[in-house]
């Protein structure tokens, strides 16, 4: 231990640069290179750069799950499939990534309580379900009948050409995640194909939102049972409406 952080990912890990928000410690960066740091154990991950003006970017798991999400909408589309697709968030998501995924990608949302094992009980009720916490956690899982459909259309004569190589590009994807939640590698692999897929430089990737302003802190709140994941005890129930109307 150095300075109360273990040696692998002493002020460079994913949650040093996500809380932080600033580039790991000892790093010269060149504007709009691609740069990630993981964590110690390498399951969670955050995407940064800094543009032409030595200005920090940082992309989350937030920015991660719509990329992705938006990636796999695409080719579901391309490909005629009619599988559900869904994004699974908790309350800690930047509020412009939920209107991003519901008005512009236009894929169904849900909200779950902290913790991957709530968002993986959630996004295996989708056929794909999408799922990452902001600190660059999650993955992709697909279901057995979706694993099916989508290796079936890759070489069904019946679809054109076109439909194939859309679900034979899917499939693809399919296979560089890993569906059991904690592999950044894996994580990072399919950001790398999907800016590829589509000619994108980590910039386009962060111009597709803007986030609203935040900083992660704790603060110690009134412990009992909440309406919705996203609602507290206290202040007292008038934060619902105030509060949210804010943010």
């Amino acid at each position: 231990m150095v300075k109360g952080c273990s040696l692998e990912d002493c002020q460079c890990g994913a949650d040093f640069v996500k809380v932080q928000q600033r580039p790991a410690e000892g790093m010269t960066l060149a504007p709009h290179a691609r740069c990630v740091s993981v964590d110690g154990d390498a399951d969670r991950i955050i995407y940064f750069y800094v543009d032409d003006n030595e200005k920090f970017h940082m992309l989350d798991g937030d920015r991660i799950a719509t990329l992705v999400a938006g990636y796999l909408r695409e080719l579901l589309g391309a490909s005629g499939l009619q599988l559900d697709l869904g994004l699974v968030q908790t309350a800690y998501a930047n509020g412009s990534s939920t209107k991003y995924i519901t008005e512009q990608l236009h894929v169904p949302v849900a909200c779950t309580p902290t913790g991957v094992k709530h968002l993986h009980h959630r996004a295996v009720d989708f056929d794909i379900g999408v799922y990452f916490e902001a600190n660059g956690h999650g993955t992709v899982v697909f279901s057995s009948a979706a694993q099916r459909k989508i290796a079936e259309a890759g070489a069904d004569p019946s679809l054109s050409e076109s439909q194939r190589a859309a679900a034979g590009r899917l499939r693809d994807v399919m296979d560089v995640i890993n569906q059991t939640v904690g592999d950044a590698i894996s994580d990072m692999l399919v950001v790398e194909t999907v800016l590829h897929a589509r000619g994108w430089s980590i910039a386009d990737w962060s111009a597709a939102y803007s986030d609203l302003p935040n900083r992660q802190l704790k603060v110690s709140v009134k412990v009992g049972r909440r309406p919705t994941p996203n609602l507290g005890l206290s202040p007292p129930p008038r934060q619902h409406d105030s509060i949210r109307e804010d943010v």
